[in-house]
Formats: C-alpha cells, sequence, structure tokens
C-alpha cells in the first residue's frame, strides 16, 4: 500500500465557530492506481489533499487520524523531514495553475528550483531535464518555451508546465486538484491523456480531485464520494457508474447532461441546498435534500458499510431500517 489515510480529522477554528472540514475519512491507493475524490464545492476534497500535503494554513489543523506514505506517518514528521517528500516523492498539481506559477520567473527557473532542490545535479544537467519534462508533456519546441514567463502562454500550455514540473522529480504519488477546471473541453481530454500517460511512464499512482464525473469516468480506477466532508459511498469506477447506491451519488448521476436523450424535460437538479458547515444539521447531513429520506435520518448519522465490495453511508441499506422502508 502507498498511501493509507486513516480516520482523518481536519478543523478550521473560526470566529464564528469550528468547521469539520475533513470528517473521520479512510482511505488507500496502491502503487499505480487512480483514484478519484468527487463531490460539490465546500465537500472536503481539496482540504484532503492539502492535508496529505501538509499545505493546510491558519486557521486550518489536523486534529486526528494518520496519514501514512510507505508505512511513515507523514503527521509526525517534522517541516524539513517533509520538504524532503514534497515536490520529490510526493508532487501535487494545483487548481489554478496561473496563481500557482510564478508570474516574473521563467518557465525554466521555477522547474529547475524544484528539479535542483531534490536530486544533486547541476545547473546545466537541471535544465536539459526541465526541456526533456516540457517535451514529455507535450510542449511543442520545448528548448525555446522555456524560456517564456507563464502570461506567454495558454491555460492548457500552463497546465502542462505544472505537470512537468510535479512530475520532474518522478513522484511515487501524484496529486492532481481538479487539473481540468476552466479547460475547453478538447484540452481537458489532453490533460486527462497526458496524466494517464505519465501513470504508464512513472508507475506512479494518481488521486485525482474533482467534482466532474465525466472526468472521474475517463481516468479513474476507484471513485471517493465526499459530501459535507465524509465519505458517502467508495467504488471501482464500473461499479460506481453501473449502480449507484447513495441518493447523493444517484442525484449527481442525473444531473449530467446525456448526449442521446432527446427529450424536452428540464435536467434533473438536487433539491435544496449544502448545509452551512457552522450549523451542520443531526443526523444524514444529506436528508433534507434526499428524496429516499427516512425518520432516522435526520436523527442518527449512518456509517459506512460495505456492501459486495462497494461501500455506502446510508440507512437504506441498513437492516434495522427495512420497515421503515416498507412502510414509506
Amino acid at each position: 500500500m502507498l498511501l493509507e489515510v486513516k480516520n482523518l480529522r481536519t478543523e478550521f477554528k473560526l470566529k464564528r465557530g469550528t468547521v469539520r472540514a475533513v470528517d473521520d475519512i479512510s482511505f488507500s491507493i496502491d502503487k499505480g492506481e487512480i483514484l478519484a475524490i468527487v463531490g460539490e464545492s465546500g465537500s472536503g476534497k481539496s482540504v484532503t489533499s492539502l492535508s496529505i500535503m501538509g499545505l493546510l494554513q491558519n486557521p486550518g489543523r489536523i486534529v486526528g487520524g494518520e496519514i501514512l506514505f510507505n508505512s511513515q506517518n507523514l503527521l509526525k514528521m517534522s517541516q524539513k523531514e517533509l520538504q524532503k517528500i514534497r515536490g520529490n516523492k510526493i508532487s501535487m498539481i494545483f487548481q489554478e495553475p496561473m496563481t500557482s506559477l510564478n508570474p516574473v520567473w521563467r518557465i525554466k527557473d521555477q522547474i529547475m528550483e524544484n528539479i535542483m532542490t531534490h536530486m544533486k545535479i547541476s545547473k546545466k544537467d537541471a535544465l536539459a531535464r526541465t526541456i526533456e519534462m516540457l517535451d514529455t508533456v507535450g510542449i511543442p519546441s520545448p528548448a525555446e518555451r522555456a524560456y517564456d514567463y507563464p502570461h506567454q502562454m495558454s491555460g492548457g500550455m500552463r497546465q502542462r508546465v505544472m505537470t512537468a514540473m510535479a512530475l520532474s522529480c518522478e513522484p511515487e504519488l501524484l496529486i492532481a486538484d481538479e487539473p481540468t477546471t476552466a479547460l475547453d473541453v478538447t484540452i481537458q481530454a489532453q490533460i486527462l491523456e497526458l496524466l494517464y500517460r505519465m501513470r504508464e511512464k512513472f508507475h506512479m499512482a494518481v488521486l485525482l480531485i474533482t467534482h466532474d464525473l465525466g472526468v472521474v469516468s475517463e481516468a479513474a480506477d476507484r471513485v471517493i464520494v465526499m459530501y459535507c466532508g465524509k465519505i458517502v459511498e467508495e467504488a471501482d469506477v464500473k461499479s460506481l457508474f453501473a449502480q449507484p447506491l447513495h441518493p447523493y451519488t444517484v442525484g449527481l448521476m442525473r444531473s449530467i447532461p446525456q448526449i442521446d436523450d432527446d427529450s424536452d424535460q428540464r435536467l434533473y437538479m438536487i433539491k435544496g441546498m449544502v448545509p452551512n458547515p457552522l450549523h451542520m444539521p443531526p443526523g444524514c447531513p444529506f436528508s433534507d435534500r434526499c428524496d429516499s429520506c427516512l425518520e432516522r435520518c435526520t436523527k442518527d448519522m449512518p456509517e459506512l458499510q460495505e456492501i459486495d465490495g462497494h461501500k455506502v453511508r446510508c440507512f437504506l441499506y441498513d437492516k434495522a431500517s427495512e420497515g421503515e422502508l416498507s412502510t414509506k
């Protein structure tokens, strides 16, 4: 097992109260696997990735759990120890490349800095590796484009630069946070194909953070669905799309436009809004938006249970709820 997250809890202490952004989640990633975490904005996806990278900023802090990378607990490491792993063994592609790249540094300088931080090579060799990585991710005329500034590149090219930088030290785990956001569908497909090729070339695992189920269906091996900081469903990608179990996942699936649907009906929309994280309702946080809500859903929090290799957090699959279901 490459990465194991056990009972992770991440909080943000605010003046108005405490937000539990990541609420007791556990998952693992094997070497060479692509695991997608999907959910609406505010579900805890990005906070999970920042917790793994050790990049949480105040007032965020991890209050419980373990993050094991190659059996080493990252939460017990010093910043100096983490810096040897971050950008080297674990790399991250951030959500917005224009804000992640330094606007006053040339592309080559930004990639070379990462290479020379983690690899004992000369400046000349670091430049050669930079040009090689730019070529690997499909940037044309890499020797010339290496001298460009970020503003001289398109959004798709900047995302490729971020990918080249993240892969420059051949990481074992790549975290990609919304890597296709704000890109048109053609560039999205190219970035996903690039991630898949890089996975094959470098034999690395990928943690893909996204809200786009289309991206998930194309790229992932396994999928975790998050809602209000909790995992509500987990399955391999084929099982999830063939038979989603949690009502939230079903709602997300029904919200996807179908190219062969020629009806004039409005696209399905999950009713209501995500609850205020400072005032979470009792019971299941999805209960007031759920078309299949039971009485106990408004009082108790369901446990994550396994059904034929498919994990789901819902009372619809709990034997204790069978009587209530039969009277609904």
